[in-house]
């Protein structure tokens, strides 16, 4: 499994990512990933767009969904797949 993503899109999906990780506020394992929570705050689930569009990309090994909950409710980024990984790229940045 290697990266497919160009010099240019690697360094936008690091600065993001490294953006994003400062912003949760929870962890939560899942049986085959991890839940990311995110305060409601505005451009939070662009940039999560971003960031999985970027993911898509370079790890299709990946599976994300984004759920925003209701009465401006906390966002959640939950993630799948390969768990080494995943804890390699999103909880330990």
């Amino acid at each position: 499994m290697a990266c497919t993503l160009g010099k240019e899109s690697l360094e936008e999906r690091k600065e993001l990512l490294k953006e994003l990780m400062r912003g949760i506020v929870e962890r939560r394992p899942l049986d085959d990933g991890i839940a990311l929570r995110f305060e409601p705050e505005p451009g939070v689930v662009t940039r999560l767009a971003q960031l999985v569009d970027l993911e898509r990309e370079c790890c299709q090994f990946f599976g994300f969904r984004i759920r925003v909950e209701e009465e401006n409710g906390p966002i959640w980024l939950e993630l799948t797949g390969p768990k080494d990984l995943i804890h390699e790229y999103f909880e330990g940045k």
